[in-house]
């Protein structure tokens, strides 16, 4: 922008500082939107795979193989004889707080106690309302209050 020659140099110099700060500000609101925009897209696609592991939370060959089939006690044997086949204590799932890093952990662990006690699950619909109990961080406890609600 040109000024007329006869505008006095205070004017000129303060309206070149005022042009040069604008410029300034210009570039770090570019930077700033452009921090938005990358970190919007990285909660856009966090929020997908959230979306996708609880509506499918289990690989499907998890889901399709069956557990193995109880073998039936001896006839031969006496009940009072009979060894009494003890299953493994399963202890309980950690919360889940929906940091990306432990998500992995979370849905091994849930497929293997499934594995464990298929008995304790009636359907797919249950398994997930059950894991869902695990969704104690503040961003999973909001999604699944969703759920409810």
């Amino acid at each position: 922008m040109s000024l007329p020659s006869d505008t006095p140099q205070g004017i000129a110099d303060a309206l070149g500082y005022l042009q040069h700060h604008l410029h300034k500000l210009t570039e770090r609101q570019n930077v700033s939107e452009n921090n938005i925009n990358t970190t919007l897209v990285a909660l856009t696609m966090q929020l997908q795979q959230l979306t996708q592991l609880v509506a499918n939370p289990f690989p499907p060959s998890i889901l399709n193989i069956s557990p193995p089939p109880v073998p039936s006690p001896p006839v031969s044997l006496p009940p009072t004889l009979m060894v009494r086949q003890t299953r493994p204590k399963l202890s309980c799932l950690p919360d889940f707080s929906g940091e990306c890093y432990n998500s992995c952990m979370f849905l091994n662990s849930c497929s293997l106690y499934i594995h464990l006690a298929p008995e304790q699950f009636y359907d797919e619909q249950e398994r997930i309302l059950w894991a869902l109990i695990f969704f104690k961080g503040s961003r999973t406890a909001k999604w699944s209050k969703n759920m409810f609600c």
